[in-house]
């Protein structure tokens, strides 16, 4: 991780850790890195979404003023996915694409997530010059004059023809099934209806009505519950639930059952084995993959890699290897022959279609998967370093490892996008995780790192 970006892109309250002027030399930065190479009419070019927060028009701006004052033109997809972003960088051949969310965040926060050529993340080197920029280590760069100067265009075109893309890729129709969408008061709302609209379904809408404060508020995947009440209340057969950029998707079946991304890794990582379609036998999970998940994976004969947490270390270790299936428990599920990054309105339809497929209901899709208990507690921090460093705190965590042995285990790691320390311990018993996490926390808080 460097100085602003994180695992996710560069993130932070808007105005506070990421700044108009931050953004700015963003787009500077990055207009010149595209247009330096470019000769005779040859121009940069860069697509930019949002999502729904009040402060991603403001920033939307900031990089537009950015690029085409450093030479490049710029195409606005306006609010829209990330995914869709991706999806039309690397089809319409643009050097790059912006996306402008703090995806699950609160609305108070924003960043600025850039993606290469391919449609995947930009490569670390290129955003560790982007901070060098920032700090004034790079010399400044020219403007562009006169007829070099950039142009805007409007590109809602793109978002238009991505949701076509996802309208293709089932091959069955949804047709009297009934399903319920989270949006999230987000991007998917540009999006995720339509889609399950012309699939056939009959589509039952909430939490679409965003108003610029009230993304990801009581609603979406970090929500779920709202979404549970509501699939039982409407007798629907499933229920999917995005974040704020729709880069992540969760479910619910019939019963109001959570779904979670690891028991979406199951049923797809299943269904491809069954139909000789995963590649290499393996699904690609993070360490934040509950143990339930491996012991199921193993019953059922599929293998499993572990890279660290973030879809981008995921889709790294997909592409780097063959293997088509991967994802994050948090909702980032990669199907890399249709994507190259999560996708939450794509894997809602792989579900849809495996369900159909199959011709069962959700909850007949997870027999099979016995996720263990797991808490989770975020402890905000002076220093993340000190803290993943401190003799004491890995003594505690050490413990608890021992003491668990096969029957458990507790993850220790660094948030990529807040001053946070994640806890997490899995455990046969509720009671169980609360006492080994409440341990190791309270060793964090007696060494003074808490806030």
């Amino acid at each position: 991780m460097g100085k602003y970006f994180g695992t996710d892109g560069f993130r932070g309250e808007a105005n506070v850790d990421l700044t108009v002027e931050h953004a700015y030399k963003v787009g500077r930065y990055l207009g010149y890195y595209f247009s330096k190479d470019k000769e005779g009419d040859d121009r940069a070019r860069v697509v930019i979404g949002k999502d729904t927060r009040r402060s991603s028009y403001m920033i939307e701006y900031s990089l537009v003023a950015g690029l085409t004052a450093s030479g490049a033109d710029v195409y606005l997809m306006h609010v829209t996915p990330t995914p869709s972003v991706s999806y039309i960088v690397r089809t319409d051949e643009f050097d790059c694409g912006i996306m402008i969310s703090a995806s699950h965040n609160p609305f108070y926060d924003n960043g600025i997530k850039i993606i290469n050529s391919h449609g995947s993340k930009m490569e670390a080197s290129v955003e560790k010059e982007i901070e060098d920029y920032i700090d004034g280590l790079i010399p400044e760069i020219p403007f562009a004059k006169r007829e070099n100067i950039g142009r805007t265009t409007d590109y809602s075109m793109g978002r238009n023809r991505y949701i076509g893309y996802l309208m293709t890729i089932p091959t069955r129709s949804f047709k009297n099934l009934k399903v319920g969408l989270d949006c999230a008061n987000g991007a998917a709302s540009t999006v995720a209806k339509a889609v399950f609209d012309a699939l056939g379904a009959k589509t039952y809408v909430i939490n679409n009505e965003p108003d610029g404060t009230n993304i990801n508020t009581n609603c979406g995947s970090t929500h779920i519950e709202g979404l549970q009440k509501f699939v039982v209340d409407n007798g629907l057969d499933a229920g999917f639930a995005y974040d704020g950029d729709a880069d992540r998707c969760l479910a619910v079946d019939e019963h109001g059952k959570l779904v979670d991304g690891d028991a979406i890794l199951y049923i797809c990582g299943k269904y491809l084995k069954e139909k000789g379609r995963l590649n290499k036998n393996t699904v690609v999970t993070t360490v934040m993959s509950n143990l339930g998940l491996y012991k199921a994976f193993d019953t059922e004969g599929i293998d499993y890699e572990k890279t660290a947490v973030g879809d981008k270390y995921v889709y790294e270790c997909m592409i780097d290897n063959g293997f088509i299936l991967g994802g994050e428990q948090s909702g980032h599920i990669i199907f890399s022959k249709n994507a190259r990054t999560g996708d939450g309105v794509l894997t809602s339809l792989k579900l849809m279609e495996v369900m159909v497929e199959n011709k069962s209901s959700m909850s007949d899709l997870t027999r099979g998967l016995s996720i263990y208990p797991q808490l989770l507690e975020n402890v905000r921090v002076t220093s993340k370093p000190e803290v993943m460093s401190d003799e004491d705190v890995l003594a505690a965590a050490k413990k608890v490892e021992e003491e668990l042995g096969d029957d458990g285990r507790i993850l220790l790691r660094e948030s990529g996008t807040e001053p946070l320390i994640r806890v997490m311990v899995e455990a046969k018993t509720d009671e169980l995780c609360k006492k080994y996490v409440d341990s190791v926390v309270a060793v964090i808080k007696s060494k003074g790192y808490a806030i």
